[in-house]
């Protein structure tokens, strides 16, 4: 155990595990993407030094991390995952908490770290006492995601474009329901996203499978068939104030039928209405720095509008 002042401080070790997810749950701010079952899906691609924070033999805050090299990130294989605390978390309890950590990465031999803020549509209560400690301590701005959230309860509502396609949808016979089948979905995805970008899906249809066991209440698929064909889908990341589309796909026959449209229409009016907020997630490449216009600009005809996802460095 290492501390700095009140502060103590123990790496994460599996016996943890308990202590951890009971603390998320009551947390201010965290997830279920901060879940130990979570975090350890891809555990063979990280090498784990999360820290669990004590004062007076009381867990107090905790920090989801890896190593790499001679850095610290929190964490490089979640979208989010700063200093998780409780309700009894304050700011000069907080710049404490920074103390001993970066004393603690220093002694360790670690020249920086690399800290993801946990936006604040997942805070229960206000929780950015980090931010001002990440402040304190010079950490400079080096990334930062623009996403697109809808607040349920203050709609701006659709663009008129909007509105005729999902109009349009609806006369098409298209059959929105919640799914299991995320092996179509997934391959649906993967066709998308090397087509369009390039790129990969970061999970397989049997990492999400597994999450779903993990997690039932929490990821969800919903699809949309014509003619007993998917021809969309959405997989949502479900929190206690957010519907967050972790991805969302369709086919060329799909989009034709504006099945997407019908999707989002379901979620926003039927299924999501007494949530907070539903987010849509990032429009934002190269580290923030190049906004794909088009994508945001689908996102805003639905009545999103900007949130941003910090991202700090901190040199040790």
């Amino acid at each position: 155990m290492d501390s700095v002042a009140s502060v103590h401080i123990e790496r994460y070790k599996p016996e943890h595990k308990e202590a951890w997810d009971a603390f998320v749950t009551g947390s201010k701010n965290g997830t279920f993407l901060l879940h130990r079952n979570y975090m350890e899906y891809h555990a063979d691609r990280f090498v784990d030094h999360s820290l669990l924070f004590f004062r007076k033999n009381k867990l107090i805050a905790l920090l989801p991390a890896n190593e790499v090299g001679n850095a610290v990130h929190s964490h490089g294989g979640l979208t989010y995952g700063g200093i998780i605390s409780g309700s009894s978390m304050k700011v000069a309890l907080m710049l404490e908490v920074f103390e001993a950590m970066l004393s603690y990465f220093r002694a360790k031999g670690f020249r920086k770290l690399l800290y993801k803020a946990i936006p604040h549509l997942y805070h229960r209560l206000p929780a950015e006492e980090d931010l001002y400690a990440l402040f304190r301590h010079q950490a400079v701005l080096y990334r930062r995601d623009v996403g697109s959230a809808i607040e349920l309860q203050q709609q701006i509502g659709y663009t008129r474009t909007r509105r005729w396609q999902i109009a349009k949808a609806s006369k098409s016979g298209i059959n929105v329901a919640p799914s299991s089948d995320f092996d179509t979905f997934m391959q649906m995805e993967q066709q998308l996203l090397e087509s369009k970008y390039n790129t990969r899906p970061v999970h397989s249809a049997a990492e999400l499978q597994k999450l779903r066991s993990f997690f039932p209440d929490n990821i969800r698929l919903y699809t949309a068939h014509a003619g007993g064909d998917m021809v969309a889908g959405v997989v949502v990341y479900e929190t206690e104030q957010v519907a967050h589309c972790q991805y969302i796909a369709t086919t060329p026959a799909g989009r034709a039928l504006y099945a997407l449209d019908a999707i989002i229409h379901e979620l926003l009016t039927q299924v999501y209405p007494h949530k907070k907020y539903f987010d849509f997630g990032i429009s934002t490449e190269q580290q923030g720095q190049y906004l794909n216009e088009g994508l945001v600009s689908n996102k805003e005809s639905y009545g999103a509008r900007a949130v941003v996802h910090d991202f700090y460095e901190l040199a040790l």
